[in-house]
């Protein structure tokens, strides 16, 4: 039969390849890394880095981004309002991302407020936590923010 050549054949050259890999790979097991010294991370003895804080970030979703066309902001340096410690104050407007009653925070996207920042999305502490009572993601708001204690301490939503 013409195919038991073929076969043989084929045969030959598998066993060949097997024994080709293994010379190739038996080349590899000379390798030995490198020890690791007690300044490596991964050594047992190295010294443990400094402990973190935990982070406070707010996670996101993709809801949570916010509109190419962020709200402006109006800046009173100086200005006092009813809810303030004391501090200097500035004012702006903008968009509600979300409402984070357990850390009693509001995420706002607002324009630049001259003389404070620069236009961004960012979640500030509110003072008193009451603030945050009937505000919802969406809504359009007016804000104070005392700029010593960096906290909201006037939220006033905006109708349309």
């Amino acid at each position: 039969m013409p195919c038991d050549g073929f076969l043989k054949r084929w045969s030959l050259l598998r066993r060949a390849s097997w024994v080709v890999s293994l010379v190739a790979l038996s080349g590899c097991a000379a390798y030995t890394p490198a020890a690791l010294t007690t300044g490596h991370p991964a050594h047992p003895e190295a010294a443990a880095g400094p402990e973190l804080p935990a982070s406070t970030a707010l996670a996101y979703t993709p809801a949570d981004i916010p509109s190419l066309q962020p709200a402006t902001a109006h800046a009173r340096p100086g200005a006092s309002s009813p809810g303030a410690k004391g501090g200097p104050t500035v004012v702006g407007e903008g968009k509600v991302i979300a409402v984070v009653p357990a850390s009693r925070e509001i995420v706002l996207t607002h324009g630049a407020i001259a003389g404070f920042m620069d236009a961004m999305t960012m979640g500030y502490p509110t003072e008193p936590p009451s603030l945050l009572e009937g505000v919802k993601a969406g809504d359009t708001v007016r804000f104070t923010i005392d700029t010593e204690a960096k906290a909201i301490v006037t939220l006033e939503q905006v109708r349309p």
